[in-house]
């Protein structure tokens, strides 16, 4: 595979485990994904951080939709607000694809 292909497997690779969780988080709570609680909360940092870090992106396009609907946001900033939770749903990708390579190294050197 090539770096075009690399690219577009880690954006997939985000982008599913973002929707997994999202999906997930939105049937366990009942409430639409957004940085707001039972999502995000200063009390519980590391659910925070966890919550963030998965399903970050829809949250933000959700909250991004929101405003633009309501008129607090153009639609320029609209589409930056896309284009960055591109970018989150690639890096979760990246991230996700060199754990699951190191959890794989280290079971194969554990004999497992």
């Amino acid at each position: 595979m090539g770096p075009v292909e690399h690219t577009l497997f880690a954006f997939m690779s985000g982008l599913t485990a973002c929707g997994l969780v999202g999906a997930a988080m939105e049937l366990m709570s009942g409430r639409r994904l957004a940085f707001a609680e039972p999502y995000v909360s200063p009390k519980h940092m590391l659910r925070t951080l966890l919550a963030t870090a998965c399903a970050g992106p829809l949250m933000f396009i959700n909250d991004a939709l929101d405003s633009w609907r309501e008129g607090h946001i153009s639609t320029l900033v609209l589409i930056s607000c896309g284009c960055t939770a591109t970018i989150w749903a690639l890096a979760l990708g990246i991230a996700l694809i060199d754990i699951a390579s190191r959890a794989d190294a280290l079971l194969v050197s554990a004999n497992f």
